[in-house]
């Protein structure tokens, strides 16, 4: 059943989680010149890139979904009551969008665990490959931080999906 208290519950999991991205990300960039200026190995090289590429979309990412998150709670909140048409042909069809891209991300995310696993173990006992060793790492490191978080954030969308597609129905 779709509520007020649902809808705020929705944004404000989705804002909280858009700054978990954020340190994340913030975190990753730290790793990435630590082991780049600091460490200076073949393999902090190798895994400063990809903790740098992905920290980048990480932190886009999560101060997107922050800075929109309020207003479109208050928004749903609002259309609840004074224009429930909105949620009918407005957030329904982009909360269907979010959730077929989320199947893409758990792909996406999937396929860069396991090329990074892959390098990771091909590489782990070569020492002249160390780069490919710590880029296999870093890779693999942050594909899985973003699955975990995806996961919990599909999760969210797909409760808050059927809510608003049982409020369209009884609509």
């Amino acid at each position: 059943m779709l509520t007020k208290t649902l809808i705020e519950k929705y944004f404000l999991a989705e804002k909280q989680e858009s700054l978990l991205f954020i340190s994340i990300g913030i975190i990753a960039i730290l790793l990435a010149i630590l082991g780049w200026l600091y460490f200076k190995t073949a393999f902090w090289k190798g895994a400063s890139i990809p903790f740098l590429a992905i920290a980048l979309l990480q932190i886009i990412v999560g101060y997107t979904v922050y800075a929109r998150s309020d207003e479109q709670r208050v928004d749903m909140v609002y259309s609840l009551d004074m224009n429930p048409d909105q949620l009918t042909k407005v957030e329904l069809p982009r909360m269907e969008v979010v959730n077929k891209n989320f199947v893409i991300y758990r792909w996406i995310e999937i396929v860069l665990v396991l090329v990074g696993m892959g390098l990771y173990v091909y590489f782990r006992e070569n020492t002249p490959q160390e780069f490919w060793k710590g880029f296999g790492f870093a890779l693999c490191l942050q594909a899985i931080l973003m699955l975990g978080a995806d996961y919990f954030a599909e999760q969210r969308a797909l409760e808050y999906t059927a809510a608003l597609s049982s409020f369209s129905v009884k609509k």
